[in-house]
């Protein structure tokens, strides 16, 4: 099977998803009409995982977890409102959901919606500690945990 070069989109959904690890996600944010099926066909394509795999080579584990602290520190939480004011959602609007920065949803019993949200103050806290450990050298036990799980999955193998 030859490789073929990649669109616009899918090299978005590449750069998305290399980021964020979830597919739903990154083919919604590249701007694909049914993001969960299109996630799941994008990741069937070698020359997509291919494209991820070099991208992910780039990055390393720290710039994933600031990127998550940056996401629940400064995203938008516009689309956790649209779900407390809508009466109704197709499944296809509730999949188009950016929900990364819920933490929380109740429907009590007199059909009032409760929602919350990660902590952003803790959030930029920790990005705050994650970047000044970044720069100064010094691993976070955080940090050197995360390391140590992806590269047992890897299948790397380091000294204790």
């Amino acid at each position: 099977m030859k490789d073929k070069k990649l669109s616009k989109k899918e090299r978005l959904f590449c750069l998305y998803f290399s980021s964020m690890r979830n597919a739903r996600e990154a083919a919604c944010s590249a701007g694909y009409v049914m993001p969960f099926a299109s996630g799941a066909a994008l990741l069937q394509k070698e020359s997509i995982k291919k494209e991820i795999e070099r991208l992910s080579t780039e990055k390393n584990v720290s710039d994933e977890v600031g990127a998550g602290f940056r996401r629940l520190a400064f995203g938008s939480p516009a689309d956790c409102i649209k779900l407390l004011f809508r009466e109704e959602m197709t499944d296809d609007e509730l999949e188009k959901l950016d929900l990364f920065n819920l933490s929380e949803i109740k429907k009590a019993k007199n059909g009032s919606i409760e929602i919350k949200f990660f902590d952003r103050i803790k959030a930029m806290e920790h990005l705050s500690a994650c970047e000044n450990a970044h720069e100064s050298d010094e691993a976070l036990p955080f940090y050197e945990a995360i390391r140590k799980g992806a590269d047992a999955i890897n299948g790397v193998r380091f000294d204790e």
